[in-house]
């Protein structure tokens, strides 16, 4: 039976290109290897307010309520814990299965797991940078995206990341937690 699965970025043409592997990886590794996943892009959200409205709204729910679960990456300077927990029981009282995970601090650092022996500081103070997209990721990309491709080669970035899928949930703990909800709502179904 196919399982479909709806992934809600803050910006899907960049971000995109990130999320829908690593989601199909999470979901790879809580059961669901052939899960459909779909990063939203109709409407195209641009930042984390209009996310969350979409994600609340008539118009996302009459489109993608048939999807068997929702994803939401927020990044986490947004996305405090109250707040998405009364987004995800908003959506479960309209009959939709909404997964929320914020990224510490930004979608970013996912795609740079596999380069961790390359920064100059540790992990911690990575995932705790206030500028980590601009001064962490973008030198990074730099060097082993492509400029050329759909995203400037966030894709080959979050592969590199992905070939070790338990380092990367080491980590970012926030990605563990949500392979492990994952697992728990295929148990539930």
């Amino acid at each position: 039976m196919s399982f479909k699965v709806l992934v809600v970025p803050e910006d899907p043409i960049l971000n995109g290109h990130i999320l829908k592997p690593l989601a199909g990886a999470l979901l790879d590794d809580a059961g669901k290897p052939n899960a459909k996943v779909k990063v939203l892009d109709s409407p195209r959200v641009r930042g984390y307010d209009h996310a969350v409205r979409a994600i609340r709204s008539d118009d996302l729910h009459a489109s993608y309520a048939f999807y068997d679960l929702w994803l939401f990456f927020p990044d986490a300077d947004r996305a405090p814990s109250d707040a998405m927990d009364d987004l995800e029981a908003r959506s479960r009282s309209r009959g939709v299965s909404l997964l929320c995970c914020p990224a510490q601090p930004e979608v970013e650092i996912y795609a740079c797991a596999a380069f961790r022996e390359e920064l100059h500081q540790t992990w911690e103070d990575v995932r705790t940078h206030p500028r980590m997209k601009e001064e962490v990721f973008e030198p990074l990309l730099a060097k082993h995206g492509h400029p050329r491709r759909p995203g400037r080669g966030r894709d080959v970035m979050i592969a590199k990341s992905l070939r070790d899928l338990p380092r990367l949930l080491r980590l970012c703990p926030e990605t563990k937690r949500l392979r492990d909800r994952i697992a728990a709502h295929l148990r539930n179904r």
